[in-house]
């Protein structure tokens, strides 16, 4: 009879060790065959290691199949392991190699290595939805900061963690370094803890195992580069398994650790998750509203915003602060100093690249910039600077929101006021009068505390990538607390008297005296900073949130805040001046306003508000004006001599021809200026005065047009 052995899988399998229990003592059918077949070298190594199960026959070799009825006939366990394993029970023969070389520690000495691992990043899985990133486009794994997120390994045995170490590793940077937070090392612990990074093992089968992965709220945000390292611990060599792929890591307004949480669920969709939204212009009599789509979830815009913040000279250790991001956010998008996104330009000429008013999206925009490896792209202003600021800052995690400002002052010198000179003979001096009144301004409201300025002061921040004024020697400005600015506080950062001043400053007119020196005339109180507009929650319609900025015009609370910022600014002095008043001057137009190619109808009306007569010559000027403030052309000059009576009023009418030439691809972001002032001798007090209406040119375009009627005094006359 033949020699016969025992053969416990088929020979194309041996050398494979997939986890399973071992075997106890078994009783098999065999098959016998009839012709004897040599060893192969597969069989022999296979033997040597594991002889219990594979004993030399003095037959032919013999085939066991797949399955194997287990027969125990003693409850003795062999001497070398015991297995717990119900009677007739079934087992592979995969699980009796497992469990035969488990027990002749044949594992502990073979190096354990990362086979593949699964990030779990499908846009449908459970880390993307539980992480509020399922909308961004593609499938790759985008997490919130401060909150877990799973992965899957398989390993080509199985893990035992007595002898084995797994380590996960995260890079960013051109410099990665543990110190700066940008190499993150991250080991396997029993019990995860809030905070840090740490990683667990939650579920174990076989060679493949499931993680969960912390990571604390204040991680670096970008994109990391990812490896696995495994070692034995009898073993110094490790094994180091890249799976060629990247997290990226965005703030996470869900989670109440982070620096930008916001604990209104609302909120957060309308300022992290919404992708459209509203941008408003125009007067603040005829306020307009365009559609503007921010599409940050948009194929490539997460790539954009990403390189946005790789281009920036911020150190990738930087990037876990909302406020230094912000403000990089801010320079980034303007061209000055940087390279940044857009190239803006008020002059009207579009011809190498794209109007301003032609763009309705920031996709476009990005893309463009990010393909061309970050050429500016031509051209934008203020609302499209802030739409596309929208865009970067939702998409990276930050709540933002786009913020309107009608009748918005740009300061020059930081004097905290809205500052107009004249000469002594009651002529403007250009040279000086850079302060300037916007007809509109946008900019962005964006959402975080504040841990370094003192408390009450986190929540919305403004901030303005319009390039304007420098800060720090760059153009940027903000993130400034509304809190503060409401407050007055200017002297908190950043940039907070710039838009103090935007949204509260007084206008202030000074006329030259005969020695150079300069003194005020009058101050208006309520010039600049009405009907701050933004897109409100869950609708469409506009939410009026000046009451964020300001205390309302004229209460106690915002005069205080308003004398409170000026002690702060260039001059501390304006508001210990006299001021007298008794000769007012005002515009009034009926109808609905001036239309282009027609006459604009005005009335001035003048009141002796003394007790003494008064003889005034009206000086006026009708000019065009660009809705930053900055003047084009003039139109008509007049002066009217007029004789008042104590306690008399006085109506002059006035007629100024609009006309055609205008351009009409701007023209609905222009102003139609008027300008006038009363010369009272003796003494030479003067007044001004201000009334806003809206032109148009015809169905298709709404036209915007201040008319300025500027009042003013001259305090020699009360000088004793």
């Amino acid at each position: 009879m033949p020699g016969e052995r025992l053969t416990v899988r088929r020979a194309s399998e041996v050398g494979r060790f997939p986890g399973a229990a071992p075997p106890t003592r078994v009783e098999v059918s065999i098959q016998k065959q009839e012709k004897k077949r040599e060893d192969g070298g597969c069989r022999r190594w296979f033997r040597k290691i594991c002889p219990c199960c594979c004993k030399r026959q003095n037959s032919s070799s013999y085939d066991v199949t797949d399955k194997v009825e287990l027969k125990v006939p003693s409850p003795t366990p062999p001497p070398f392991f015991f297995l717990n394993i119900p009677n007739n029970k079934y087992i592979t023969e995969r699980q009796i190699v497992f469990l035969s070389l488990r027990s002749h520690n044949v594992f502990s000495e073979m190096k354990l290595k990362v086979c593949s691992v699964d990030l779990l990043s499908s846009r449908t899985g459970q880390n993307r939805k539980e992480h509020h990133t399922d909308l961004y486009h593609g499938d790759e794994l985008i997490i919130r900061r401060g909150q877990t997120f799973q992965m899957e390994m398989e390993l080509n045995r199985p893990y035992d963690p007595d002898t084995d170490k797994i380590l996960l590793e995260l890079k960013t940077g051109p410099l990665p370094l543990v110190s700066k937070g940008t190499h993150v090392i991250i080991p396997l612990v029993d019990h995860l803890e809030d905070g840090r990074w740490e990683a667990k093992i939650t579920e174990q089968s076989d060679n493949k195992i499931k993680l969960s992965v912390n990571s604390p709220a204040n991680a670096v945000v970008g994109l990391y580069g990812f490896t696995v390292t495994s070692r034995h611990v009898k073993n110094e060599t490790a094994n180091t398994h890249n799976p060629d792929k990247n997290i990226v890591i965005v703030f996470n307004p869900w989670c109440e650790e982070d620096t930008v949480f916001l604990d209104d669920e609302e909120q957060r969709k309308e300022y992290v998750l919404n992708d459209t939204g509203r941008i408003y212009y125009g007067t603040e009599k005829q306020i307009g509203a365009r559609t503007w789509n921010f599409g940050q979830f948009h194929e490539g815009i997460l790539e954009a915003c990403l390189f946005i913040l790789e281009k920036s000279d911020m150190p990738p250790s930087g990037r876990g602060d909302p406020i230094n991001v912000v403000r990089v956010i801010s320079a980034m998008i303007n061209v000055q100093d940087d390279l940044g996104v857009l190239v803006g330009n008020w002059s009207g000429n579009y011809s190498d690249g794209v109007s301003p008013a032609a763009w309705s999206s920031s996709v476009e925009i990005l893309r463009k910039y990010h393909s061309t490896g970050g050429e500016p792209v031509k051209y934008g202003q203020c609302w499209v600077f802030s739409g596309v600021t929208t865009t970067v800052l939702r998409c990276l995690g930050i709540p933002a929101r786009s913020v309107t400002n009608f009748q918005s002052a740009h300061d020059t010198d930081v004097s905290l006021t809205t500052d107009v000179y004249f000469d002594e003979k009651m002529e403007p001096i250009d040279e000086l009068n850079s302060d300037s009144v916007w007809n509109f301004h946008v900019w962005n409201d964006c959402w975080m505390a504040r841990p370094d300025l003192p408390p009450g002061n986190g929540g919305w921040q403004a901030v303005d990538s319009t390039p304007q004024e420098t800060s720090q020697g760059t153009f940027c400005c903000g993130p400034a607390s509304l809190s503060a600015i409401r407050s007055g506080h200017v002297y908190l950062k950043h940039d907070a008297p710039f838009v103090f001043a935007e949204v509260n400053s007084d206008k202030i007119y000074w006329q030259r005296n005969l020695d150079g020196t300069f003194s005020q005339v009058h101050s208006e109180k309520k010039a600049v900073g009405h009907c701050i507009s933004t897109k409100a929650v869950g609708s469409d319609d506009r939410e009026d949130i000046t009451y964020l900025y300001k205390h309302p015009e004229g209460s106690e609370e915002e005069r205080i805040a308003v004398e409170t910022a000026s002690r702060y600014g260039s001059k501390p002095e304006v508001y210990s001046a006299p001021i007298a008043e008794d000769v007012c001057v005002e515009v009034k137009m009926d109808g609905e306003g001036p239309r282009i190619g027609s006459d604009a109808q005005l009335r001035i009306v003048v009141k002796n508000m003394s007790s003494q007569p008064r003889r005034a010559t009206l000086h006026s000027q009708a000019a065009v004006m660009y809705y930053t403030g900055v003047l084009k052309n003039a139109i008509k000059k007049d002066q009217i001599l007029v004789e008042l009576l104590p306690n008399e009023g006085f109506q002059v009418p006035y007629v100024a021809l609009i006309p055609f030439f205008f351009n009409c691809a701007s023209i609905w972001k222009s102003n139609f200026l008027f300008d006038v002032f009363s010369h009272v001798p003796p003494g030479d007090v003067i007044y001004f005065s201000q009334v806003t209406t809206v032109m148009y040119e015809n169905m298709k375009y709404v036209k915007a047009y201040n008319i300025y009627i500027e009042r003013d005094i001259d305090r020699n006359r009360y000088s004793g």
